[in-house]
């Protein structure tokens, strides 16, 4: 279970298209694949990694419904898991968005670690085809839906510690990188700069540039003309009343710009300039 969800986050969202579908089989089953050997050889290949020391991997995969015990299981591996998704996800937000704020930070981290995000991103890799759950929950379908987003975090800590940070943060960075966009893409209206970097880096691989066009005033009230600079690109460039402002005015004009829509902040000096 996920301490740092909300409420809110413990459960999928409501709207069917957003439900990942949960696809569960045992043995019993008689499915092609359905046995412990053939799961484990599948979740290897879905996550790109081959286990030195299998039994981690089978802790992981193992439900308490499958267990011999509960400590048996999979949840000691997703008390772990919670914590490494969550240190990765820390440290890759704090590196890749330098102009965002602790809040913002916080509430990108909390949609992308959450369970409906989990959950979505083991199902679409496939896990929950291969985790090992007892018969009566394949045959009754009562499970919780928070099973497949627990299997995701106790294949993280079977990863770590199997073969350390960086095979698992390589791994998280491809399997959330579409959840921390579209979460960073909801924090963007209060930070024009880092959405315009992640515009130009994913659509124009290249970095924006910041170039100061003239300051006005008196040096106890001076105003700053900065403009936005993508490759041989320069966007219409914005005042304010610190070079920090102009920055993030000049970057909402430059994804103005990009998208054909009018300028926020036309080039005219702020009041008192």
């Amino acid at each position: 279970m996920n301490p740092h969800d909300s409420d809110a986050g413990k459960t999928f969202a409501s709207d069917d298209d957003r439900r990942p579908t949960i696809n569960l089989v045992d043995a019993a089953d008689g499915v092609l694949g359905s046995d412990q050997e053939s799961k484990l050889i599948r979740c290897q290949e879905i996550i790109d990694y081959k286990f030195r020391d299998l039994s981690l991997l089978l802790s992981a995969l193992t439900h308490a419904s499958g267990a011999s015990n509960r400590l048996a299981s999979n949840e000691r591996m997703e008390f772990l898991g919670d914590a490494v998704l969550g240190l990765t996800v820390c440290q890759w937000l704090y590196e890749e968005y330098p102009d965002y704020s602790e809040g913002d930070l916080t509430k990108i981290k909390s949609a992308v670690v959450s369970r409906r995000a989990c959950g979505k991103v083991a199902c679409e890799l496939g896990l929950d085809e291969c985790l090992i759950v007892g018969r009566g929950v394949t045959r009754n379908r009562s499970f919780p839906r928070s099973l497949v987003s627990d299997v995701f975090e106790s294949v993280i800590a079977a990863i770590y510690l199997d073969g350390g940070i960086d095979v698992i943060r390589d791994r998280l960075h491809d399997w959330l990188a579409d959840e921390v966009y579209r979460a960073v893409e909801g924090q963007g209206a209060s930070n024009y700069k880092s959405s315009l970097q992640q515009y130009a880096q994913r659509e124009l691989a290249n970095t924006p540039v910041y170039r100061l066009v003239r300051e006005s005033g008196p040096d106890h009230r001076k105003s700053f003309l900065i403009s936005a600079v993508i490759g041989d690109r320069v966007f219409a460039a914005a005042w304010g009343s610190n070079k920090k402002d102009a920055e993030q005015h000049a970057a909402s004009n430059a994804l103005a710009e990009l998208h054909e829509v009018p300028l926020p902040y036309p080039d005219v000096p702020e009041e008192g300039c």
